[in-house]
């Protein structure tokens, strides 16, 4: 089949990055780009749920957005609020996101793995998958799951087939 690129929003949640050193936030942009999918929008807001739900809220309104990343702000600390600013916005959650992460994490650094809160899903239409903040975790999300699902020639099955059937009543 042929390449299939999809409109991708990058969000990074801190309250100390800015654009200059987002590191995060850069490398999850490059490697979208270098699997030849589009850079939609990218922001950075704090570690504040309701400022998250409503950017999250926009683009998950905006038909020209097929997938939103978030990195940052899933761990266990007071201002960490990403799963819970996204969550009341999901129509659907996919589960074995967070698992199969953990999973392959588990390899790479143990079990500080089970401090992620890593979390995907579905919001009219819009794929959603929540990231730690680091860039080792993005790295391994992006390459490890993400590579494959939103790549319409991963078999035995991907995300990119089933988008046209998403919005199914």
């Amino acid at each position: 089949m042929q390449h299939v690129s999809l409109n991708c929003a990058v969000l990074t949640v801190s309250d100390s990055r800015t654009l200059a050193d987002d590191t995060s936030g850069d490398l999850l942009v490059a490697l979208i780009e270098e699997d030849r999918h589009v850079i939609a929008a990218r922001e950075i807001v704090p570690d504040d749920r309701y400022r998250i739900r409503a950017l999250l809220s926009a683009w998950i309104a905006n038909p020209d957005v097929d997938v939103v990343i978030c990195t940052g702000g899933t761990g266990f600390t007071g201002r960490d609020s990403t799963p819970e600013a996204i969550a009341p916005l999901l129509d659907k959650v996919i589960d074995g996101f967070g698992e199969l992460f953990r999973m392959i994490s588990f390899e790479e650094i143990g079990t500080s793995t089970i401090q992620s809160r890593a979390l995907g899903g579905l919001a009219n239409g819009t794929l959603i998958f929540s990231l730690p903040g680091s860039s080792g975790a993005c790295r391994t999300a992006w390459t490890r799951i993400l590579r494959n699902q939103l790549d319409i020639n991963h078999k035995p099955c991907n995300f990119v087939e089933l988008i046209p059937r998403f919005l199914e009543s």
